[in-house]
């Protein structure tokens, strides 16, 4: 089994950002066809892995567009926003690192109990009999740094990893001696959500097509052989343009 790797060093000026954005992964995702963002009716909780502790329940979300774009509207946006608004924490990370497409996830911990400690550097990510560590994490909870909770108090963060989460094959979280549940029993839900996705798209795309020429009768066209029947400028219509979801507001996480 592969030895975790070590989290890099992070500035404390990188630990602190709240508002520096972020690039959203790219590589690996070009090859495979990506769901249309804003027609999907998942939920965080949804695509999340959780292992609890005695103090801690902790909350682990890929942000990864296969998966992501199946989410709700707002919830799409949401996460979206979150990854572009700290580009340039995560890309400065990843270039430190050496790694071209991070793979990035949204990692929450609550608090069950009062003072309760967590450690972000022992969360790993087994895939395919390997283990990583986070390569850089980027707080965007203030108190996020003091590792101290609170009962009901929750911090989260996009940690950087090595590799991209393999939301198409199966994975595991572990942290404080628990281990998530399996990835792939997920996938037949997310499956079923990709199938809709592409349904409801292709409706709203049909209903916002421009409607058909009307057909010239063949008397019509024996009276003004050499005419052609006028344009209006419902015929020039352009392109359909279908909303995905850019503009909507920015939820707070649950």
């Amino acid at each position: 089994m592969r030895h975790p790797r070590r989290l890099l060093a992070v500035p404390a000026v990188l630990l602190a950002l709240s508002a520096v954005p972020a690039r959203a992964q790219a590589g690996g995702q070009a090859a495979e066809a990506l769901p249309p963002g804003g027609y999907g009716s998942l939920k965080q909780d949804d695509l999340a892995l959780r292992v609890r502790t005695v103090e801690l329940d902790v909350r682990f979300v890929p942000l990864d567009l296969r998966v992501t774009s199946l989410l709700g509207r707002d919830s799409y946006q949401s996460l979206h926003s979150l990854v572009q608004s700290r580009r340039q924490a995560i890309d400065s990370l990843a270039r430190a690192a050496g790694i071209g497409h991070p793979g990035l996830a949204l990692v929450t911990f609550f608090g069950l109990r009062s003072g309760a400690r967590f450690d972000p550097q022992t969360l790993t990510v087994a895939i395919r009999n390997q283990v990583f560590r986070p390569l850089g994490i980027v707080p965007f909870t203030p108190r996020f740094t003091s590792q101290q909770l609170e009962v009901r108090d929750q911090v989260s963060a996009i940690f950087l990893f090595e590799e991209q989460m393999p939301v198409s094959d199966d994975f595991q979280i572990a942290y404080g001696g628990q281990t998530s549940e399996n990835w792939a029993r997920k996938r037949p839900m997310l499956e079923r959500e990709r199938a809709r996705v592409a349904s409801r798209a292709r409706v709203e795309r049909a209903d916002s097509a421009p409607p058909p020429r009307p057909a010239v009768s063949r008397n019509e066209d024996a009276s003004a052989p050499d005419e052609q029947p006028p344009v209006t400028l419902g015929d020039q219509a352009g392109p359909t343009v279908v909303p995905t979801g850019d503009t909507v507001r920015v939820d707070t996480l649950p």
